[in-house]
This record gives C-alpha cells, sequence and structure tokens, in this order.
C-alpha cells in the first residue's frame, strides 16, 4: 500500500479488557485493498481480539475503525440504545468474514447448504443464484465432489476449505482467518495453505492470525508482531524475518524460525 493510498479498514486506538486483564491496548494498523496482513505473536498477545472486533464479534471500549468508503465505527462514545451496538455489529460483519480455527460448520447440513446458508438467510441472495456460485467455489477448492456429503464425512482440511468456502460465498471486502490451520493433522496443513496461497494471489483482502511463519514470509505484504496486547513492531516479511528493529521481536523470532532453518 503506498502512502498515498486510502486504506480500506484503518483501524485506530483499539481498547479491550475483559475483567481487570487489558487484551488491547491502543492498536492501530492499516490493510490496503488486495493487501495480506499476518498477524503474529505469542498466544494471548491480542491477535484474536483484533480479528473479532473487525467481524462485530467483540465490541471494543475505545477506538474507530474505518472502512475506504467512509463508513466509520467510533467505539470512544457508548450507543444511544442497544440496538444501535447491533446494528453495528451487523455492518461490520457485512464487511467482513471470517475462518475459525475448528471448523464451525453446521453438522446437520450438507456441504453444499453449509456453503449457502449465509447468502441466502443473512444477504437475502436468492437460493439458485447462491447454489450455482457455491457449486463454483466448491470446484474452486477441489471439492466439486463434495457438495453433498456431511461434515463428518470429510476430512479436517476438507472441513477448513468448505469454511473458506463459506467464507468466500459472503462476498466480504476483507477475509479474517484465525488461525485457520492449527486444529489440523500436520499432513492436512498444506492443502489449506494452497488455498490461501491462491486466494493472495487472486487479490483477495486478508488478515490472518498465524504461527505458521513461514508461510507468513511468502505470502504477507505486512507482518504485525503483537505482544501484551499492543504492536511491538510491524514489516514487510522479507525485513521484519531478517533483522527485527525490537528486541522482544528477535527473541519471539529466536525462538519460533531459527530452529526450523537449523
Amino acid at each position: 500500500m503506498s502512502h498515498t493510498e486510502t486504506p480500506l479498514i484503518a483501524v485506530s486506538g483499539l481498547q479491550k479488557s475483559f475483567g481487570d486483564t487489558v487484551v488491547l491496548d491502543g492498536v492501530d494498523f492499516a490493510v490496503g485493498r488486495g493487501q495480506v496482513t499476518c498477524l503474529i505473536g505469542p498466544s494471548g498477545s491480542g491477535k484474536t481480539t483484533v480479528l473479532r472486533c473487525l467481524n462485530g464479534l467483540e465490541t471494543p471500549e475505545s477506538g474507530t475503525i474505518v472502512f475506504a468508503d467512509g463508513q466509520r465505527h467510533d467505539f470512544s462514545a457508548p450507543p444511544a440504545r442497544t440496538r444501535d451496538r447491533k446494528a453495528e455489529r451487523a455492518a461490520l460483519r457485512d464487511r467482513s468474514a471470517m475462518v475459525f480455527q475448528h471448523h464451525n460448520l453446521f453438522p446437520h447440513l450438507t456441504v453444499l447448504d453449509n456453503v449457502i446458508e449465509g447468502p441466502v438467510h443473512a444477504h437475502g441472495t436468492a437460493k439458485d443464484v447462491a447454489t450455482a456460485e457455491a457449486e463454483r467455489l466448491l470446484a474452486r477448492v477441489g471439492l466439486a465432489q463434495k457438495r453433498d456429503a456431511y461434515p463428518h464425512e470429510l476430512s479436517g482440511g476438507q472441513q477448513q476449505r468448505v469454511g473458506i468456502v463459506r467464507a468466500l460465498a459472503l462476498q466480504p471486502d476483507v477475509l479474517l482467518f484465525d488461525e485457520p490451520t492449527s486444529a489440523l493433522d500436520p499432513e492436512l496443513v498444506g492443502e489449506v495453505l494452497v488455498v490461501l496461497k491462491e486466494l493472495a494471489e487472486e487479490g483477495w483482502t486478508m488478515v490472518i492470525v498465524t504461527h505458521e511463519l513461514g508461510f507468513a514470509r511468502q505470502v504477507a505484504d505486512e507482518v504485525v508482531f503483537f505482544d501484551g496486547g499492543r504492536i511491538v513492531e510491524r514489516g514487510h516479511p522479507r525485513e521484519l524475518f531478517a533483522a527485527p528493529r525490537e528486541e522482544r521481536t528477535k527473541r519471539f523470532l529466536d525462538r519460533i524460525l531459527r530452529p526450523l532453518e537449523d
């Protein structure tokens, strides 16, 4: 993203606590259209909470989320009515789609019905239109033959690919991924990462929380390192992984990356 380009999403001053625990402490970052941003850092550092705020699953105590078209969410003042906050959460979910660690597919629905559930019931898309798009997307990730299968009949990697298709079917401005490979057996991780790499090449805007640092190094336009609810350092993966500026970043990468390179 150039310095003159308006970011697709600009996050400023996000604060969030759970009880006495501060999980986001003044988080600022921006995501350009078509950019892949990978959030890395130790467990409990606030990465997932950022995604949940972007998707309306959590409400910050303060800060703003602003989209390029001017849609603005200001959490610094309480809304006038509870329904205003619900509308705000719904508006955020209209702009984003989230893929979770665990696939969260409806077990009683077929693969096809899982995919068309959102477009038909949340967006009001005609069922035949949603079905045609779902079939196209399932073929896109190699699962056309699984349209009538139920989640329990799929491998973990196949279930996660269905989760990705379900997100794509909503046609969001930004795709949010929360550790999309962490619940998979090691031999299934690759098939999901291939899909994510292809989405990056196609120009989807993505924010990905990941411990797969080799993957982040390959696909990210920017890597953001979190610790203690704050952004410690950010930069292009080639620069951040090779020569981190902050000592805390260096310690984290030494512990995670160096054993992989030995």
